[in-house]
């Protein structure tokens, strides 16, 4: 269960003003590109001027020739753009209706209102059986008037009270709404505000069930566009009306709740999958019969062995082991005695050697030994004992076992396949000199 982030829902088309602009400048600004709003700037510092603050200073007879700056505007909570949307949450359920999105540097990057969290929500994550009808009975009472209330009574009154909307009723009946959009529509126009509301309502009103669940009542914000819903009962009378910032509240806490209730859950299956990840790369880096790194996984050590040797200017060197005859063996004793030999040269070469040194099992009857921090003469002494170790194994079903024994120097230029070609060389001199012995590369 993934929450979006900040900057993926929020409105990058904002419009700003300097907080050393006056009030009639921004007025104008946020007119003329049809906003509810603009953002005023100053450094790192956002706050917001709204329809109902120009009305109320309008009421209060602010001369809205002076400054931004001694407008007491509210200050925006910020929230960095890369953080998931519950970070806006504490902001969302106070009075705060919007929280600016900012970069890493502090600056503007966009604003989060309830209509962009309200449009990031997934229906499907949300309780189908939870009512419209349980909101009505926590929510506050929506503002109700009459069609015949003078609008400038009730510009007053929003001004006042800071209502984003009123809902135009008769006979309990919604007729129509008002909202700060038609304010500002009204205002622009310089309507006579002494007729009826009426005049200057829009309607007809679309209203949603009380009996609507949560997730139908997203789904009908998401289609209109719409900040609240218009309820009613089955009469087509008011019920109340609920805001994006209840069913925010309400669908986030569930959210919040199935996360929780499912962590335990996902964090035991997280275990599981990285317990069996390594379980199955250490397998698929072993041989199976062996249980020696396989050819795959000692390409990657020798890689990381190199650098450490060229990061501490060390010596390193390999070996190349061959059982010898081990043909004849498989043909003379079969295969399962062949096996056998494979084990016990395995189980020697690893008892005699130190736990840093790595030993692979190359091919078939070859293996391949690298010694970290061991000049080529030491390594010459340990092949020795080696090979006199294997001597005297009694393996049983099979006569006497030896091998042959190639060895060279990693040098600073060597990746495996050059060091490997030095050591098979010299493993083939052994060899040809009649086995059972260890030569060195040129």
């Amino acid at each position: 269960m993934v929450f979006p982030k900040v900057g993926n829902i929020a409105t990058t088309s904002v419009v700003t003003i300097g907080i050393n602009s006056s009030i009639s400048d921004a007025v104008k600004k946020m007119f003329s590109s049809e906003h509810r709003n603009i953002v005023v700037t100053e450094g790192n510092t956002f706050r917001i001027m709204r329809v109902t603050d120009i009305l109320n200073m309008k009421a209060r007879g602010v001369n809205l020739e002076s400054s931004l700056k001694d407008s007491n505007l509210p200050v925006i909570p910020v929230v960095n753009k890369e953080k998931t949307v519950l970070y806006t949450m504490e902001y969302l359920n106070s009075e705060t209706e919007y929280v600016c999105a900012v970069k890493d540097d502090g600056s503007l990057y966009g604003l989060i209102s309830h209509t962009d969290i309200i449009s990031s929500i997934d229906p499907d994550t949300l309780m189908d059986n939870f009512c419209l009808v349980d909101f009505l009975k926590l929510g506050k009472r929506s503002k109700w008037i009459k069609k015949d209330l003078k609008t400038a009574e009730l510009l007053c009154e929003m001004a006042k009270d800071s209502f984003e909307s009123v809902i135009v009723v008769e006979d309990l009946k919604p007729i129509g709404i008002f909202t700060t959009k038609d304010v500002i529509r009204v205002v622009e126009k310089n309507e006579d505000l002494n007729l009826p509301i009426s005049r200057y309502m829009s309607s007809p009103v679309e209203t949603i069930g009380k009996n609507s669940s949560v997730k139908e009542a997203i789904e009908f914000l998401k289609k209109k566009h719409y900040k609240r819903v218009i309820v009613v009962n089955d009469d087509g009378k008011m019920s109340g009306v609920v805001s994006q910032k209840e069913l925010i509240a309400t669908t986030y806490s569930r959210w919040a709740a199935l996360t929780k209730e499912y962590q335990k859950e996902l964090d035991d299956i997280n275990s599981a999958l990285i317990s069996k990840n390594i379980k199955y790369e250490e397998m698929a880096s072993r041989d199976p019969l062996t249980n020696l790194y396989n050819r795959y996984k000692f390409l990657k050590l020798y890689e990381s062995s190199h650098k450490t040797m060229l990061e501490r200017d060390n010596d390193m060197s390999l070996i190349m082991v061959d059982i010898d005859y081990f043909k004849k063996i498989n043909d003379t004793y079969g295969h399962n005695v062949g096996d056998r030999v494979i084990v016990e040269v395995s189980k020697t070469l690893q008892d005699s050697l130190r736990n840093i040194d790595m030993v692979c099992r190359w091919g078939g009857e070859e293996f391949v030994i690298l010694l970290p921090a061991v000049n080529i003469d030491n390594t010459l002494l340990i092949a020795e004992k080696l090979r006199s170790n294997i001597e005297r194994l009694r393996v049983e079903g099979a006569n006497e076992v030896t091998a042959s024994f190639g060895v060279s120097s990693v040098k600073r230029d060597d990746d495996i396949s050059s060091v490997v070609n030095r050591a098979d060389v010299a493993l083939y001199l052994a060899k040809s000199s009649g086995r059972n012995c260890v030569k060195k590369a040129d």
